[in-house]
């Protein structure tokens, strides 16, 4: 069930994001999530986050414009690696509280709540039609890097920010797409570097012993899968439907995972 859920997941939302808005880590991170630790989710998010990202760089990189990616992408890695960092802290806190749900032990953490409400929040910029159509000056474009960059080393949750600050850059279809996945390429490896120095080495262990490795790479290879097919799509689908789907699904894991049921 759990290769079925990560392959599935990681297929259908790559081939989305070349042209939604909304990143892979939206829903990869919730469905690892519910096999694994809420960091180790995060990380492996970020592994396939970053796979995926190189694969659609030689995909659509080329029309990347190279100051919007430095305007953005700089301040955004530095921003990333202080959100990783912060996730590593909250993680090591003690539960909250615990309770019982039939026969099953639930724990309330730190970690939990804070990706719970994050996830609410970026969940609602896919249903408000405000938020939806949310965007911001050219000028604001470092600051809009900085903010994608912490939520992203954070909880992953990064793209929706991205493309409210570059959306009104004056690029070209193909120059904002190859901007955003450039962009995206650089914060993943200053998130998964810190990953990698923190909790990730903690867990490393338990990692050998798990399936988390093998999952990782289901994801890749099926978030390559997808971004092909969404690169023949690009011009071809609507996503109002979709995007609706995804924040009423995203609540409701929200939910769950701040009441420690996930």
């Amino acid at each position: 069930m759990d290769y079925l859920v990560i392959s599935a997941v990681s297929l259908i939302v790559a081939a989305l994001t070349l042209f939604s808005g909304f990143g892979l880590g939206t829903l990869l991170m919730p469905a690892f999530a519910l096999f694994f630790s809420v960091e180790m989710a995060v990380a492996a998010t970020a592994i396939v986050h970053l796979a995926n990202n190189i694969f659609k760089v030689i995909l659509v990189g080329r029309g990347a414009n190279p100051k919007i990616v430095a305007l953005f992408a700089v301040p955004a890695a530095i921003c990333a690696a202080f959100g990783a960092w912060l996730l590593g802290r909250v993680s090591d806190a003690e539960p909250i509280t615990t309770y019982l749900l039939g026969a099953r032990t639930c724990e309330i953490t730190t970690v939990k709540l804070v990706i719970a409400v994050l996830i609410f929040i970026f969940a609602l910029m896919e249903l408000i039609p405000y938020l939806m159509k949310l965007s911001f000056p050219r000028k604001y474009v470092p600051l809009g890097g900085a903010l994608s960059g912490f939520f992203g080393g954070l909880s992953g949750h990064q793209g929706a920010l991205r493309t409210a600050f570059l959306i009104k850059c004056g690029l070209t279809k193909e120059a904002f797409i190859g901007t955003m996945v450039v962009s995206a390429v650089i914060v993943d490896i200053s998130r998964i570097t810190v990953y990698g120095t923190t909790f990730v080495t903690k867990h490393f262990e338990a990692m050998k012993d798990s399936s988390i490795g093998s999952l990782v790479i289901v994801g890749i290879i099926a978030a390559f899968i997808g971004s092909f097919i969404g690169k023949q799509l690009v011009k071809k689908v609507t996503m109002h439907t979709i995007q609706v789907m995804v924040g009423i699904m995203l609540m409701i894991v929200g939910i769950a995972l701040g009441l420690g049921i996930i």
